[in-house]
């Protein structure tokens, strides 16, 4: 396959995927990556900087947090923001036709501890992200830590809950009904 071909990165994703539910993470190397997705080592290494990050994108999901918290209405409370950059990434992001990839790719961090581990560290940048957005809104340090924290706590809760192939909710709206379910939840503690 000639290196031109477009969705090269898309393609180290989708057989990056593969091998390791095939082989498990730690018996595939770049290089195995590479050739399934007919590519050279070379191409991989323009994309991403090791195979541990295949999986995880670029700051995609940062940028889609930030800049749905920075188009959130003037007046919008903190939360309300979060649940605007929430919608942002289900119309982006979250969308039905990657429900069954994601599934996959779930099913693939949860046997292994190194991509469990860096799933965990992606989900602290995203954090940051929006309480970083949130602060840029005028959003006191304290208020947007805990607005930020909530956010997270509702996209992961909500994407476990969209991932599953058998749910065929919108990701926006299943993200936005998980913040009201934990503001309710945090009140009555």
């Amino acid at each position: 396959m000639a290196r031109w071909q477009p969705n090269a990165s898309q393609r180290l994703v989708a057989a990056a995927l593969d091998l390791f539910a095939e082989r498990g993470y730690e018996n595939t190397t770049v290089i195995d990556i590479a050739q399934r997705a007919g590519l050279t080592k070379s191409t991989f290494f323009r994309h991403f900087p090791d195979k541990r990050e295949v999986l995880f994108g670029r700051d995609t999901m940062t940028g889609l947090l930030a800049n749905g918290i920075a188009a959130a209405p003037a007046a919008a409370a903190p939360l309300e923001a979060v649940a605007h950059a929430l919608d942002a990434v289900g119309r982006e992001a979250f969308t039905p036709d990657r429900r069954a990839f994601t599934a996959r790719r779930r099913a693939v961090i949860a046997t292994h501890p190194e991509l469990q581990e860096r799933e965990a560290l992606k989900g602290l940048a995203l954090t940051a992200a929006m309480a970083g957005a949130l602060q840029r809104r005028g959003v006191p340090d304290l208020t947007a830590r805990v607005a930020a924290e909530l956010g997270a706590l509702a996209m992961k809760i909500a994407f476990e809950r969209w991932s599953d192939t058998s749910n065929a909710e919108d990701f926006g709206e299943l993200a936005r009904r998980t913040l009201r379910d934990l503001q309710e939840a945090g009140a009555s503690c």
